[in-house]
């Protein structure tokens, strides 16, 4: 089975530039450069935060860099904007837990954005999705205060943390483990479950998928991410895809609709010890000390390490 998920350590820095296949404006051509640009900056000071392309210069990257435009921006949160991307390029694609290189006319700095969508979705109508939480890093602020329909952007596929069953694959059973704004590479995973679902109902073909649980923790409900969606898709395939939401700071009442799945407190082993057996895949993203500990509780419930996968982004 395809899968892979990123080392715990990030590595030495080496490089990130390939061979880039498309040219089709511009921004395309800059992008190389600016991938130079930064990555020579990289030892002015040790104490400073490591950007995308740092963290992720040993990761695999697709030589694609393809452009894009803005079709759509809708606010997923207080904190958070959803942006849908029309990408131009027919040959691009990504696997469901990858992120994309985030290119932007002006912006010297390179954002790095797991994609939210599924890559059916992308196949269907060529866009992706992308849900970016409010920061000042250059990226992240031009998504919340510049962006607007019709941008112009380009992206870069890359990552090794990801879900991609072959059809001839043995069924399996996924646990999805996701802190704040780390669903968001899950939220892909789950969606092409669905997908994969839908595919084998009507089609009679394909991978045979077993059931997948997910389990979300942020401060409070306003927080969680995709939670009318994630609903939706349980309520779409009962038994199938099941979710517990976690909230740490929750102060004011839970709508009826999602108190039936909400727990209060951290996700801890007692509730993954309910569900959770040697023979689930695991997939894990939020922060690192996060991703430390269900690491941790993980094995403690004698899931094999080499069947938990996990995407630091801090």
């Amino acid at each position: 089975m395809a899968l892979a998920a990123v080392s715990a350590t990030y590595q030495v820095l080496r490089g990130t530039t390939g061979i880039f296949t498309s040219h089709p404006a511009s921004l395309l051509s800059r992008a190389p450069a600016l991938c130079a640009c930064i990555l020579n900056r990289r030892r002015m000071t040790s104490q400073r935060k490591t950007d995308h392309l740092e963290r992720t210069a040993n990761t695999f990257r697709q030589e694609i860099i393809s452009p894009a435009s803005v079709c759509g921006i809708t606010n997923e949160s207080s904190t958070v904007k959803r942006i849908r991307l029309a990408v131009e390029n027919s040959e691009f694609t990504f696997k469901a837990g990858q992120w994309v290189d985030f290119f932007i006319p002006g912006v010297p700095k390179v954002g790095g954005f797991s994609i939210c969508s599924s890559p059916g979705l992308l196949e269907r109508e060529g866009v992706l999705e992308l849900a970016v939480k409010y920061n000042l890093h250059p990226p992240a602020y031009w998504i919340h205060t510049e962006c607007s329909l019709g941008s112009e952007v380009a992206l870069r596929v890359g990552g090794e943390f990801f879900f991609d069953p072959q059809a001839s694959d043995s069924p399996v059973n996924l646990v999805l483990i996701a802190g704040g704004v780390g669903i968001n590479p899950l939220f892909s995973i789950l969606l092409h479950v669905a997908d994969l679902h839908k595919a084998l109902e009507t089609t009679g073909k394909g991978f045979q998928m077993g059931t997948v649980k997910l389990y979300y923790c942020a401060k409070n409900t306003s927080e969680l991410l995709f939670k009318k969606n994630i609903l939706d898709l349980m309520h779409s395939f009962p038994g199938k895809i099941t979710c517990s939401f976690h909230v740490t700071q929750q102060s004011s009442p839970v709508c009826t609709e999602l108190q039936p799945f909400i727990t209060e407190g951290r996700i801890s082993e007692s509730h993954l010890a309910n569900y959770v057996s040697r023979d689930h895949l695991c997939y894990i993203c939020g922060p690192p000390p996060m991703i430390e500990s269900m690491c941790k509780q993980l094995q403690d419930l004698h899931v094999p390490r080499e069947q938990i996968y996990f995407e630091k982004w801090w």
